[in-house]
């Protein structure tokens, strides 16, 4: 027995049977690990998000959806979503009027003389019903700083003061209690002339005109 020889194996040869033998593997890198972790959720996460659309569309909820869409593309459609509102008057739901359909009564509420006949020969150019025409009432003359007051009342001269206000840049409506549809126009103190005839109707083309909309919102 070799002195090499373990104690108590009494000197026995033994053989190593078999073809499996042990082999050294490299450790697996953790950002490779990390990046297939991130892949498989992302694939998840998509696969579910494709599922709800699905849903959504098979379950009739994506009609509304989209309908909803549209509706904010496109807020000048009728109910239908296929008849475009026109120019209307905020707050009435009426139409607005033309000039013919607007009467102006043209009070002077400065001291120069003469500016509310000149002014109402103008306006009648122009193709707006003249009604009264003189001095300013003593609630307003000579106390308007600016270039005028478009005065009338809410409920039935709104669209009117729209019109009118085309006419001269800058001019401050106010309302008070009267019933008719007329609008009184105050020239105040800066008011030099009435717009140039060819801005006035741009401005009034511009109110009148139905809004424009995305083509796609046209049928």
């Amino acid at each position: 027995m070799s002195m090499l020889t373990p104690p108590g194996m009494g000197g026995k040869k033994y053989r190593i049977t078999g073809d499996r033998y042990p082999r050294m593997r490299r450790p697996r890198h953790r950002r490779r690990i990390a990046l297939a972790i991130t892949a498989a959720v992302c694939a998840l996460a998509l696969a579910g998000w494709g599922t709800l659309q699905l849903i959504d569309v098979f379950g009739g909820r994506g009609g509304t959806a989209q309908a909803a869409q549209d509706k904010k593309k496109c807020p000048d459609k009728g109910g239908d979503g296929t008849k475009p509102a026109g120019a209307l008057a905020a707050g009435t739901g009426k139409p607005l009027p033309k000039p013919a359909d607007v009467t102006v009564n043209v009070f002077n509420a400065t001291a120069r003389g003469g500016l509310a006949k000149t002014t109402a020969d103008e306006l009648k150019k122009r193709g707006f019903k003249v009604g009264k025409v003189g001095n300013a009432p003593p609630a307003y003359d000579k106390k308007i700083k600016g270039t005028g007051v478009l005065l009338g009342a809410q409920a039935t001269s709104e669209g009117a003061q729209k019109v009118l206000g085309t006419q001269l840049a800058g001019a401050e409506p106010k309302t008070d209690t009267r019933k008719t549809g007329d609008v009184d126009l105050l020239i105040g103190d800066t008011f030099k002339a009435l717009a140039e005839p060819a801005a006035a109707q741009k401005a009034l083309t511009a109110l009148t005109a139905p809004p424009k909309t995305d083509p796609r919102c046209r049928k």
